[in-house]
């Protein structure tokens, strides 16, 4: 359904896709008062005014991830993101004050052991639009591309590119509703989904350009020998081999959308500059200079 420009849009954040890109980008001898790095606190506050001050949303929520280990992936494949090494203690610590800062700012913080970031903004996304908004998922997790519906946007803030369903097509040659078909063949070694041995991603565009999803590529596997790709029986061989390991990698990149989320967004309300606040923000580790320039862009008017 296409929606009115002038349509609410509720913004949803991957925390830590932020968060990591300050730590790695800023160097840790930006310290607070007893000597901890607070680099990624730094870089997060600064990427939180600045999108706020552009976009002056009137909704959104911020996820983040507990655990490497302990969501409902691991259950049923317990290899799924086990090759990350754990975060350092520094970089826990920081994450921790990141949440608390959104707090603070009296942000919806959305995170738990059983299910992911992804998980949460799914599940908003989804209730958001129900509830008749538009969604503007911030981020460049590609995973994320699956839930754009019409009227979405997905923003890679640090990239400064915003894409819509259709725009999905042209950048990455398969459909937005195809993503999780697309990493259930390639794989993701980043979060060890395990994808179709011996399937590269030229092939696996050509069969979705061929076939709307995974299901449709094994209902009929004799017609990926007409695909004008070199190789075609050798690519039918390693999809018969290798379906199991699809149909694993294909629950393992499906965003679940039944994550515990407190219902539609609510307008946030802003907070106030006061002496409370800014002690508070001043313990978090934030200096003068950072929480001036926070502050600015999110207490209201």
């Amino acid at each position: 359904m296409n929606q009115p420009a002038e349509t609410p849009i509720s913004y949803l954040i991957d925390a830590p896709v932020y968060v990591f890109r300050a730590y790695f980008s800023l160097p840790d001898s930006i310290t607070d008062d007893q000597g901890h790095p607070v680099n990624a606190l730094y870089g997060f506050a600064n990427f939180l005014g600045d999108l706020v001050r552009s976009e002056q949303p009137a909704q959104l929520a911020v996820a983040f991830d507990e655990s490497l280990s302990s969501s409902f992936r691991n259950q049923f494949y317990p290899a799924y993101k086990a090759n990350r090494p754990p975060a350092p203690d520094d970089l826990k610590e920081q994450f921790a004050r990141c949440k608390r800062l959104c707090e603070l700012l009296g942000l919806p913080v959305q995170v738990g052991a059983d299910y992911e970031a992804d998980d949460y903004i799914g599940t908003q996304a989804q209730i958001e639009r129900e509830a008749g908004r538009r969604v503007c998922i911030v981020s460049r997790d590609k995973d994320l591309l699956q839930l754009l519906a019409e009227g979405d946007v997905y923003w890679d803030y640090a990239g400064d590119k915003r894409l819509g369903p259709s725009d999905v097509l042209a950048a990455w040659g398969v459909r937005a509703d195809q993503i999780v078909d697309y990493l259930a063949l390639v794989g993701d070694k980043v979060d060890n989904i395990p994808g179709v041995k011996g399937v590269g991603d030229k092939a696996v565009r050509a069969l979705l350009n061929r076939f709307d999803d995974l299901d449709a590529i094994y209902a009929d596997l004799e017609a990926v020998l007409e695909l004008p790709v070199r190789g075609a029986a050798r690519l039918r061989q390693c999809l018969i081999d290798g379906e199991s390991e699809a149909r694993i990698s294909r629950r393992l990149a499906t965003i679940a959308l039944d994550a515990p989320v407190d219902g539609v967004l609510d307008v946030w309300r802003r907070p106030q500059e006061s002496e409370a606040l800014h002690d508070a923000l001043a313990e978090l580790g934030l200096g003068s200079h950072q929480r001036d320039r926070l502050l600015s862009a999110v207490c209201m008017p």
